[in-house]
């Protein structure tokens, strides 16, 4: 049996993917929960985001590590990206009591896509009521 035990670099592998996978795990299980919420889509994607962002840059961990990161982000975005091409979200951020535009100023997201944000909403309510 002995050969089939983890080495010490092999451990410092699993140690430095268990905190990265953990943010994972977090959104996984709060995104399963009985009462997920549209609105908290962007904030998770933004916090998975700065996570992955994070990791990829600290030398603390290991290469391998940083680029499987740097990787997971890029997927990250890819699917983040729909989210841009869905007014749903957008509309569900602003009409939410906690988040409103004050998210995305806060975020520093840019001037201008908050603009649009806020036209896109204001037009949907007019057509709608």
């Amino acid at each position: 049996l002995r050969k089939f035990e983890m080495t010490d670099h092999e451990w410092m592998v699993v140690e430095q993917l268990h905190s990265i996978l953990n943010v994972l795990k977090q959104a996984m299980l709060y995104f399963s929960r009985s009462t997920p919420n549209l609105a908290m889509v962007i904030p998770e994607m933004d916090h998975i985001d700065h996570e992955l962002a994070s990791s990829s840059q600290n030398w603390a961990y290991l290469p391998s590590i940083r680029a499987a990161t740097s990787l997971a982000k890029k997927t990250c975005n890819r699917y983040y990206s729909y989210t841009d091409k869905s007014e749903v979200y957008r509309i569900a951020m602003v009409l939410h009591p906690r988040h409103k535009l004050s998210y995305f100023k806060n975020a520093q997201w840019e001037d201008e896509w908050i603009a649009t944000t806020e036209v896109l909403v204001r037009e949907e309510f007019a057509r709608s009521y």
